[in-house]
Order: C-alpha cells, then structure tokens, then sequence
C-alpha cells in the first residue's frame, strides 16, 4: 500500500553522512523533512541540495529538522558534497542517507520491492521514482507528501510555506486558504461550529458564503 498522509512515517535504521541514525530517534519532538534523490551527482538535486543548505535556518528557525538521501553509499555522498559546495556555494549541512540496500526507497514506496542488486550500477532513471518530499510531525505522522520528475526542480520555499500552514492548524482550528503567506487571514474550520467560533472570535468574522468564515491569523 502506498503511504498516504496521516499514515505514521515507516522507522529505519541507516547509515548516513553524519553516521548510523534510527529515523524516530532522531526526529525527537521536532518536525522533519525527508527528500530523496535518485542518484549522486545529478544536476537537479545538486541544486537542491546547495539551496536547502543555504536556507537550513529558515527550517531550524521552525523546529524542523531536515534528512536527505540517496540511492547511493554513504561514501559517494562526500565526495558529492565537494562537487555541490563548488558549484552552489553551500554543501550539504544536514544529514544524507546512504540508501544502498534500497531499503528506505522501498518502506515509504519510492521503489518496488523487488528492486535489488549494485545501487552504483543503476542509473539515475532507473531510480527516476526516489524524488520525494515527506514532513512529518513530531507525532511521527506524515503531513505532506510531494512528488517531483527528475527534470523539476524542488521549491524549498514553497516546503516552508506548507510547513507554516502544518505548524499553524496544528494549533489552532484554521485552515489556510489559497497562496496563502504567514500573516494573511486565514478561515475558521469546518468542524468548528458558529457557537465555538464566536468563542474563540467574539468581534465575529468575515463569511461570503456561510461555509467560508474568514479571520485574522491567531498568534
């Protein structure tokens, strides 16, 4: 079965650029990202790995913390990082799996179970389906999933934004509505009825339709 949010994000064991890691371990109480990349030293996701370095703070800042990998030994992974610190201006400052049994790529459905053999002797299309994007929660649950072709870049900011939205509605019974930044009014959830919401928002709130209730971003 694929993974589908509200699912708990599959726990493992793996060796990464910054040594062995057990996945819920060290997550902790903090919110992660987990992205996944089909090969080293491919073009996108030398990009994206020298962006998401470079705005690492942005998801500190948040309680996030941020996971790679690679359909790759762990030993290929420095030496890609070199490569990205040179032509991106950042290398890698976060972890990266080395997924060379496939047996992360295949827990969270990035690969069929059959798949075996020598990672180093696939290449990069073979391994088209590992351009993932997971957040998870601190409850370990899965709260986003985000699937890119090989040829697209990932939007990093847009994951921050999403991450935004996860963080506030986690608190609060709001949802978020269309391109909606951090600061913009938000609309009280459906499963908050009238008498809860007035509550909550005694100066009452904005409904062009009965079914839209629009209000200020809580703080």
């Amino acid at each position: 079965m694929a993974l589908q949010i509200g699912d708990t994000a599959p726990d493992f064991t793996a060796e990464t650029t910054e040594g062995p890691t057990d996945f819920h371990d060290w997550i902790g109480d903090s919110w992660a990202v987990l992205f996944s990349h089909p090969r080293d030293f491919t073009p996108v996701c030398t990009t994206e790995l020298g962006y998401l370095a470079k705005i690492k703070p942005e998801f500190d800042r948040r309680n996030v913390k941020v996971i790679g990998l690679s359909v790759d030994p762990v030993d290929n992974h420095s030496k890609w990082a070199a490569d990205i610190e040179e032509t991106q201006g950042q290398a890698p400052n976060y972890p990266i799996i080395g997924d060379a049994d496939f047996n992360v790529s295949k827990l969270y459905g990035m690969l069929p179970a059959s798949v075996e053999g020598d990672p180093t002797q696939r290449t990069p299309a073979d391994n088209q389906t590992v351009r993932n994007v997971f957040v998870v929660g601190p409850d370990k649950k899965i709260k986003l999933i985000l699937v890119y072709p090989m040829t697209t870049g990932r939007n990093f900011d847009e994951v921050l934004r999403v991450i935004d939205s996860l963080q506030l509605t986690a608190k609060h019974k709001v949802a978020t509505p269309v391109n909606w930044q951090q600061g913009d009014n938000v609309i009280i959830a459906g499963s908050v009825s009238d008498d809860e919401a007035k509550a909550t928002y005694p100066d009452g709130w904005e409904s062009p339709r009965p079914y839209i209730r629009i209000v200020q971003q809580p703080s």
